[in-house]
């Protein structure tokens, strides 16, 4: 069912702050056509960087006829208000996380779930697969006026406690482990011997500090930034989910570009999604080092049994045909790389 929200409202908001982000919105001043991209990220962030690069590429190899300016610090409003701005055209392009787009196709659950992927190689292998998931990302076009190009990964996400090592499910049982709100995040939590709380990003410094919560999951990159080894200095590798932000566009937008126009964006957007791995990848690096020098301990851990308590969630979540087909058919990749 469509989820389009046309708010008027909403839509002056940005549309005001794209004026005076972007002196070229104004009438007769931009020579070529900008796409503006809308991210919940930082300057400093490898997203921000990779889709800085793509716009450099697009405005010099169309001769300025396209270009792209990304909006940081969700300067365009939070990632549900962007999907919408996007959907009415009123911004061009967003980056939003799995369970946005959830809410207009229940299917994408089938990417979201924490054992469809192995590692960030297998997840960028399937998510921009067309054969696995190309009618998946047309299916908000006729409904919603979005065509999903691609994904960025979000990393592998393990466990962080203020109390010692996870080695197994075990070591959570009785633990208050802060998850994402909602349905999904909680049943995982759950499923690895957890007392699932869920909380606002922005409280679980404190939270930890305080012991309202005993442990989190996250990525490396968020663990130190927000410097919560300060307070859970014990990371342990379970690597439970590889986290998912998915690349959209407004449809009639892509629609409009030339075929010419259309191969430098696709290539474009290749490049920043190439380059956003080896930046992650680096950044992850880089986050160790910070922790560890801050106090933190990594623990490495068998992660596989943690895949195995989590498995059941797939009967629990996946509902259609049309979902087991696409999680089938990211699990097969995983195996076929085995091979």
């Amino acid at each position: 069912m469509s989820r389009r929200l046309t708010t008027a409202a909403a839509a002056g908001l940005v549309l005001t702050a794209l004026a005076a982000c972007s002196p070229s919105l104004e009438p007769g001043t931009n020579e070529g056509d900008v796409l503006h991209l809308a991210l919940n990220q930082t300057e400093s962030h490898p997203s921000y960087i990779a889709l800085t690069a793509w716009g450099d590429h697009l405005e010099e190899q169309t001769d300025g006829r396209w270009s792209i300016d990304v909006y940081a610090n969700e300067t365009l409003g939070a990632q549900a208000e962007a999907m919408q701005l996007v959907s009415d055209g009123s911004v061009e392009m967003a980056i939003v996380s799995g369970p946005q787009l959830e809410n207009l196709n229940r299917d994408f659950i089938a990417l979201n779930l924490p054992t469809t992927f192995d590692d960030i190689d297998h997840q960028m292998r399937v998510v921009h697969d067309p054969a696995i998931v190309g009618d998946l990302y047309t299916s908000l076009e006729e409904t919603n006026n979005v065509t999903v190009l691609g994904g960025f990964t979000q990393g592998s996400r393990s466990v962080y406690t203020t109390y010692g090592p996870v080695e197994t499910p075990a070591d959570l049982a009785g633990q208050k482990l802060r998850v994402q709100e909602s349905e999904l995040n909680v049943a995982m939590a759950q499923a690895l011997g957890a007392s699932a709380t869920p909380m606002a990003y922005g409280e679980l410094y404190t939270g930890l500090q305080s012991g309202v919560v005993d442990a989190a999951e996250n990525n490396e990159v968020s663990y130190a930034s927000q410097r919560h080894f300060e307070v859970a200095p014990h990371w342990s590798s379970t690597n439970h989910l590889v986290g998912l932000d998915y690349m959209i566009i407004n449809t009639d937008m892509l629609a409009s570009m030339t075929e010419e126009d259309r191969a430098v964006f696709d290539e474009g957007w290749e490049l920043a999604r190439a380059e956003h791995v080896e930046l992650w990848l680096q950044a992850t690096q880089d986050a160790v080092a910070t922790a560890e020098a801050g106090g933190a301990t990594f623990h490495d851990v068998d992660d596989e049994v943690f895949f195995e308590a989590l498995e059941p969630l797939a009967d629990r979540f996946l509902t259609t045909d049309e979902q087991w087909a696409i999680y089938d058919a990211a699990r097969a990749a995983s195996a076929e790389s085995a091979d």
